[in-house]
């Protein structure tokens, strides 16, 4: 069991993020399960870099003393897997938007992407998306994205990464390049009523005869994989954006050590998991 003199001295837990939660929901959900047990009202908590609503993985949550050391776990290297589709783009570079262009896509192929993906390995200057937390004059970009604001611009940002492997290559259909994309978007996987945390906005489709990508990314502070999808898109004269987003490592710590916010309680108290 997790005493109350070690939340206190300081906690730092590797919380494994599920799909449709915020950053913020997830460290609202350690911050009433500490609460509950342990009775406190006021305790610093909070946790070292953002995942996006769609993404899953570590996200570090840190308790007493140990926000501390939250800048210094921010710089850590970051590793991630997760899928890219080619052919199409959604306004926001992943799933949270609908489709709305579509590309030529029948010249790609693994050869070709493999290649590509060399341009965006080492120190690289890179947008970020503009429905992002990243700030324009004291405001967030996507308060300017949200009203389509055509004077808000993003400066780039060196980031740098390490290593950038394609991982499974599917190519699309050929036949049906020309075939209109729906616009549709797919309802919450569950009711929103029953599960109030879930960040429901709709979901984008994605046309099962478009191209897709398995990749492993490990990059630095600031990186956006949403950012490289985009421009992985355009460096093969085509559209991309991104599926699936898994974040493995961040420093030291990795996923084998993490705790699903399931279990959350059974991490404090002991209990059988």
């Amino acid at each position: 069991m997790i005493t109350l003199e070690q939340v206190q001295a300081g906690l730092t837990i590797v919380v494994d993020k599920p799909r449709q939660w915020t950053s913020f929901q997830a460290v609202n959900k350690v911050k009433s399960t500490v609460r509950r047990i342990y009775g406190l009202k006021q305790f610093k908590i909070g946790h070292a870099g953002t995942l996006d609503p769609l993404a899953t993985g570590i996200l570090l949550v840190c308790l007493g003393k140990a926000t501390k050391q939250i800048p210094t776990l921010q710089d850590g290297t970051k590793e991630y897997t997760g899928t890219f589709v080619f052919g199409a783009t959604t306004p926001c570079y992943d799933m949270e938007q609908p489709i709305d262009h579509r590309y030529p896509y029948s010249h790609i192929t693994a050869e070709q992407l493999v290649e590509k993906t060399r341009q965006f390995t080492g120190p690289i200057l890179q947008v970020p998306p503009m429905f992002s937390a990243v700030k324009i004059d004291g405001q967030r970009a996507y308060q300017y994205a949200r009203i389509d604001d055509p004077t808000a611009v993003i400066q780039p940002k060196r980031v740098v990464v390490e290593r950038f492997d394609i991982t499974g290559f599917r190519p699309g259909d050929d036949a049906r390049e020309n075939e209109p994309i729906p616009q549709t978007v797919t309802p919450p996987t569950e009711s929103p009523a029953k599960h109030p945390h879930f960040y429901d906005n709709p979901l984008c489709v994605i046309p099962e005869h478009l191209p897709q990508a398995d990749f492993h990314i490990t990059c630095g502070k600031g990186t956006y994989i949403r950012s490289i999808a985009r421009d992985l898109g355009l460096a093969l004269d085509s559209g991309a954006f991104l599926a699936s987003l898994r974040r493995t490592r961040v420093g030291d710590f990795t996923l084998d050590q993490a705790v699903t916010l399931d279990n959350i309680e059974a991490y404090f108290t002991g209990t059988t998991l």
